[in-house]
């Protein structure tokens, strides 16, 4: 049994917070695009669907002096992805995440983009490929994802159907981490 839920992450205030200025509706797309992924791999869609929902908590928006998304400061000035990393860690720590998975899922979202990243060639373990393959699916031009909205309940309702499709799951699946 998972000790932490999908629900338990998305009711969280950090979460909706962090995330909420993010884009809440672009995370949930995220988790359930991570958890589709995940199934036809050998990736734990549980873990997934946690990192596709929390991939985008360590966002800071980057205004310009008109008040609108600049985006090429973001692109070119950006660590949303360590600061995330972090954070994401120590929340799932605090929920009483089982610490090997809290790991994994907080690389996945250290390594979900290469925004930040020197140019070069990086090795993702499957968890990352997966949360990285999610975000990119989901992305809109100019940054536009993260400014979907979608209301409490819905996203609640979403988040909870998404929890229902991964405790239905064969153990098994669940017991691979990355």
């Amino acid at each position: 049994m998972r000790k932490v839920t999908l629900e338990m992450l998305y009711t969280h205030p950090i979460v909706q917070k962090y995330v909420g200025r993010s884009g809440i509706a672009h995370a949930i797309s995220v988790a359930e695009r991570a958890f589709e992924i995940a199934r036809h791999t050998s990736v734990n869609p549980d873990l997934a669907a946690k990192a596709g929902l929390l991939h985008d908590i360590g966002h800071y928006k980057w205004y310009s002096t008109n008040g609108e998304w600049d985006f090429d400061k973001y692109k070119q000035y950006d660590i949303h992805a360590i600061k995330g990393s972090a954070r994401a860690h120590k929340l799932l720590v605090r929920c009483g995440e089982d610490l090997e998975n809290a790991k994994a899922i907080a690389l996945a979202i250290l390594l979900h983009t290469d925004s930040y990243l020197p140019k070069g060639e990086l090795e993702l373990s499957p968890l990352q490929q997966v949360v990285t393959e999610a975000d990119e699916a989901d992305e809109e031009p100019n940054g536009a994802h993260h400014y979907r909205t979608i209301n409490y309940q819905t996203g609640l309702d979403r988040i909870r159907a998404l929890d229902e499709r991964i405790d239905k799951l064969p153990l098994k699946d669940l017991e691979q981490t990355s």
